[in-house]
């Protein structure tokens, strides 16, 4: 295939379709400025022609260290299929439109918890975290605004690699690597 992006999205389908759970959990590795690496998981919520979106709190440790070195890398796993994609490259955010759209589409309590979370800081108790959702829930009766430290980001893929299980641990795996004209070049890798 000429273009990962396309086969990556065909196999995040076939994943959903085949029922795997959680078809959509990604691993994000980013570094802060200094270069120590972290990694967690977080949700894919778009693929394009342009790359992959994911939302999360700008001011969360991931989005801080994307503001500092914006550069990630990606992997999903569908082990039930024997699949793996790896992706690379820059990230940026995703315009304030794209950001509102996305967070409309939540549910209210994932609207409020966005508000409600100082994510990746410290908080005295779990208690203190309730009493913040109750007194939001009471500020926003209606309609519930997307914060401003909240929003997406998208990874523009330099690199994809796609891997699937093969017997005798002989593996298929074939990388793509965007050329300096925008073309994707492809390669066979030995497992």
């Amino acid at each position: 295939m000429s273009d990962p992006l396309t086969q990556f999205k065909e196999w995040y389908e076939h994943a959903v379709a085949a029922g795997v759970t959680e078809p959509e959990a990604m691993a994000l590795a980013t570094a802060n400025a200094d270069g120590v690496p972290s990694v967690r998981f977080v949700l894919l919520k778009g693929i394009d022609e342009r790359g992959v979106e994911f939302f999360t709190n700008y001011e969360s440790r991931k989005g801080r260290e994307l503001s500092a070195n914006p550069r990630a890398a990606l992997a999903v796993l569908w082990k039930p299929l024997q699949r793996q994609v790896r992706l690379e490259g820059p990230v940026e955010r995703l315009s304030e439109e794209e950001s509102d759209a996305y967070f409309a589409t939540r549910s209210r309590g994932s609207q409020l918890g966005a508000w409600a979370s100082r994510q990746s800081e410290a908080i005295p108790d779990r208690e203190w975290l309730e009493t913040r959702l109750a007194e939001l829930d009471t500020s926003y009766p209606e309609t519930v605004p997307r914060p401003p430290h909240w929003g997406g980001f998208l990874l523009r893929p330099g690199a994809i690699e796609f891997w699937e299980g093969r017997p005798n641990r002989l593996h298929d795996r074939e990388a793509f690597t965007r050329g300096a004209d925008g073309a994707w070049h492809s390669r066979r890798l030995s497992p």
